[in-house]
């Protein structure tokens, strides 16, 4: 039995002051108590004195495949087998390295997560849950991922291959992408028809489906098809972005799950193409900041998520910077929440992650300090424990 005193926790939807103990047999949690608690003869007891034990975060937008240098994503066809493993390794070490301890991939080469999840020796790395590829029309965004497809019977058969395989969600490229030549942030890419049928075909399946969506074209159509989650939600047009109030009601209303994609390195400038398309739209980061408000505000489900592995600029692990910049636009505690009880909702996992609670599965994050007061303290990670097991624990605090 290991137990783990700190001075405070958050437990998924609150904090919780006064001393606390958080107790773990095998890979459950006990229990959360107060710090007076009478513990069972023989347990492991860690202390931690002025931190914060939290739920293990989830990152509900992670692409493992990225080794994190710009260009990732174009580098993928090169990759064989072996190389495509080291990289997902390395991401994964660094997503645990993190807090991490639960990642949705929503794009990988040829479902090598996919199978990666399923392979054995999972105990002591992030949870994986998978899309494989995300569906794409010919040559449109992340087409060299593998999953470019064309026409009412193409889109039925790449829906019945991911039920096949056991993916965990349905990804689909409502518009072009920033980074893949050719295509165009500002349109869909599919007709409304398509985008519906997809839609249907995976709910058919028992699955969930998130749409890529920067234009504010392709926000609307996501939503008119009854998509469960959209992916960025920047709802460009060529003058600006910004969903209008009546957008942001209706997001709201139907219950779609929004990923902005915040966490980016602060020192480490956007590669050209991103430069190039703010400079054209006159926006700013502060410009995505209060989109992402107005939508909190507006009551839309807003979940954390990184967009791990493209780049320089977006390394794995980077979610600690992404609930910075959440917290600047919402609550601390509803921040917290995006990456813990609420992401585990949006991610079918509500009854075993996202919570300190009795009989959840025991990932638990340890930081100093306290996030809710200061949300840079999420980076100052202390111990990450993933099913019951110390998996990390910095011998040199950030």
């Amino acid at each position: 039995m290991l137990a783990i005193r700190a001075s405070r926790a958050f437990d998924g939807v609150r904090l919780v002051e006064g001393g606390v103990v958080l107790v773990i047999d095998a890979d459950k949690i006990v229990g959360l108590e107060s710090s007076g608690t009478l513990l069972p003869a023989g347990a492991v007891v860690l202390d931690h004195p002025d931190a914060t034990v939290l739920p293990g975060l989830i990152d509900t937008h992670v692409h493992l495949c990225g080794d994190s240098v710009d260009g990732a994503l174009d580098r993928l066809e090169a990759y064989d087998d072996a190389e495509l493993a080291r990289v997902i390794d390395i991401a994964l070490r660094q997503q645990l390295a993190a807090g991490v301890t639960t990642v949705r991939d929503l794009g990988d080469r040829r479902f090598a997560v996919v199978e990666r999840r399923d392979a054995a020796g999972g105990g002591s790395r992030p949870r994986i849950l998978a899309s494989g590829p995300p569906i794409t029309s010919i040559r449109g965004h992340c087409w060299n991922m593998g999953g470019q497809t064309a026409g009412p019977d193409g889109l039925r058969t790449a829906v019945r291959e991911r039920a096949e395989r056991g993916v965990d969600v349905v990804k689909i490229m409502a518009s072009g992408g920033i980074f893949t030549p050719g295509t165009d942030v500002m349109v869909p890419q599919f007709p409304d028809e398509e985008l519906r049928l997809v839609v249907a075909e995976a709910h058919a399946a028992g699955l969930p489906i998130t749409a890529h969506a920067h234009a504010l074209a392709a926000v609307e159509q996501a939503l008119a098809a009854g998509v469960d989650g959209i992916e960025h939600c920047g709802c460009m047009t060529p003058s600006g972005a910004g969903a209008s109030p009546e957008l942001a009601d209706r997001l709201a209303a139907a219950q779609v799950a929004v990923c902005p994609t915040l966490g980016f390195t602060p020192e480490v400038p956007p590669p050209p193409p991103v430069l190039e398309l703010l400079a054209r739209m006159g926006l700013a980061r502060k410009d995505l900041y209060m989109h992402v408000s107005r939508l909190h505000d507006a009551g839309v489900r807003i979940v954390a998520g990184s967009d791990a592995g493209i780049g320089t600029g977006k390394p794995h692990g980077i979610l600690s910077q992404a609930l910075i910049e959440l917290a600047g636009c919402m609550p601390a505690a509803d921040a917290l929440a995006a990456a813990t009880s609420f992401a585990a909702e949006v991610c079918a996992l509500a009854q075993t992650k996202g919570r300190l609670r009795s009989g959840y599965d025991a990932d638990v994050l340890v930081v100093d300090g306290n996030p809710l007061m200061d949300m840079t303290d999420i980076r100052r990670v202390r111990g990450v424990v993933v099913a019951g097991t110390v998996v990390h624990r910095p011998s040199v605090q950030n």
